[in-house]
């Protein structure tokens, strides 16, 4: 299919499915950002409630020649920002005004702070009843460690994650992404949009409460079960348990993953590899054959591709239909001209006028396509704007903005 055929119908006026929410960010650092992100690029109106001074989220490095933080520009794309101090009297009144025309509130501080401030949850449902209310933590709103401070590499800790990650017999190993928060974050937005539909169905709001833990569980590939019914999985670095081969494998000029789950698949390496007697021999013909000869296996395709480029070994395989991959590094990814004409890469203009290269919103919408729309605002760069907009207080009534000083 072309790219024209799939976006035929498509709205050119679009921003995405999600223009008719309004988002409250009340986040910091990545999974409540990511939270909120997500739903921005879905098309949301997301307004970043931040501090008039300062940039949060600035972490080094910048982005080569855009004097921006490559973690801010990420992660708050596509939204607008208004300054206010919530631990300020006119602070809080002017985002409880903001609350009373909003569907969703996202925040990500440790439990109790917001209501300690006068902005949690209940005060919130109180100009707004029907608001979704979605709080992302570490270790949950409740139970014993709610009230514990967290960041990503803890929680990789903390939930067997980093024990099951790296090279058989060496040490735990953290991912080099955030991968808590990142599912957390997700996690938070398919929360928000499930608590709109029932909002939407019974007009009647919720509080979602997601915990780094929880998700990082979850996305744990049933993994969980195995280890609660006594049978933990072994630290396997690349190979799989129920799958030979299934590796990295070094050539000239590189290496390649394969994997090989399917008996035809291993006919057609076999032959590929000139050893085509091995397809249907005994200790290889069959799956479970070959994981009790796991390392004879490895040995007999790590030999054949140490002698080719990683070229050639995908040439030799990928029109017999094997899974195979270069393994390639960041910068081989971003030059990949196949991203480009897809627009999976996308060049941004950022708010200073620079641009940069970011990786657009995943999920593709025929009708209402979703693009990155602008870079991350300045801290407080929309307040005048969003404060002069004349928010519903609670009685439902059109009110002047508070009084607020803002940058």
């Amino acid at each position: 299919m072309l790219a024209e055929e799939f976006y035929r119908d498509a709205d050119p006026a679009s921003t995405g499915p999600l223009a008719h929410l309004r988002v409250l960010d009340v986040t910091k650092v990545w999974s409540g950002p990511l939270a909120s992100g997500v739903l921005a690029d879905l098309g949301a109106d997301v307004i970043r409630i931040e501090l008039p001074y300062g940039r949060d989220g600035d972490v080094p490095p910048q982005i080569p020649g855009t004097g921006r933080s490559w973690f801010r520009e990420t992660v708050n794309r596509n939204k607008r920002s208004v300054g206010l101090d919530l631990r300020e009297p006119a602070g809080r009144a002017a985002f409880l005004e903001l609350v009373a025309t909003a569907d969703v509130v996202v925040e990500n501080y440790r439990p109790g702070t917001l209501d300690g401030w006068g902005v949690g949850y209940r005060q919130c449902r109180e100009v707004r009843p029907g608001v979704v209310f979605v709080s992302v933590s570490g270790w949950g709103q409740y139970g014993p460690g709610a009230h514990r401070a967290a960041y990503d590499p803890a929680v990789q800790a903390a939930a067997g994650w980093m024990s099951l990650n790296g090279e058989p017999g060496g040490p735990p190993m953290r991912a080099p992404t955030f991968l808590a928060d990142e599912l957390a974050g997700l996690h938070a937005a398919i929360g928000a949009l499930a608590a709109i539909v029932h909002r939407d169905r019974t007009g009647d709001g919720q509080h979602v409460d997601v915990s780094m833990m929880d998700t990082l569980l979850a996305g744990s590939a049933g993994l969980p079960t195995l280890a609660a019914a006594g049978a933990p999985p072994r630290r396997s670095g690349n190979e799989t348990d129920f799958v030979v081969p299934s590796n990295v494998y070094a050539c000239t000029d590189g290496y390649v993953y394969l994997a090989v789950a399917l008996n035809k698949h291993w006919r057609e390496l076999a032959a590929a590899m000139g050893r085509p007697e091995l397809g249907r021999a005994s200790g290889y013909g069959g799956n479970a054959e070959r994981i009790a000869h796991r390392a004879d296996v490895d040995a007999l395709v790590a030999g054949w591709c140490a002698g080719l480029s990683t070229q050639d070994v995908l040439d030799a395989l990928q029109p017999r239909g094997l899974v195979i991959a270069p393994v390639r590094t960041l910068a081989q990814v971003v030059a990949d001209p196949d991203l480009h004409e897809r627009g999976t890469l996308q060049h941004v203009t950022l708010t200073n006028g620079t641009s940069a290269v970011m990786v657009a919103p995943p999920a593709r919408f025929s009708r209402t396509p979703t693009r990155i729309r602008c870079g991350a605002p300045e801290p407080g760069q929309h307040t005048a704007e969003i404060l002069g907009e004349q928010p519903y207080a609670a009685t439902g009534e059109k009110t002047a903005p508070s009084p607020v000083r803002y940058g």
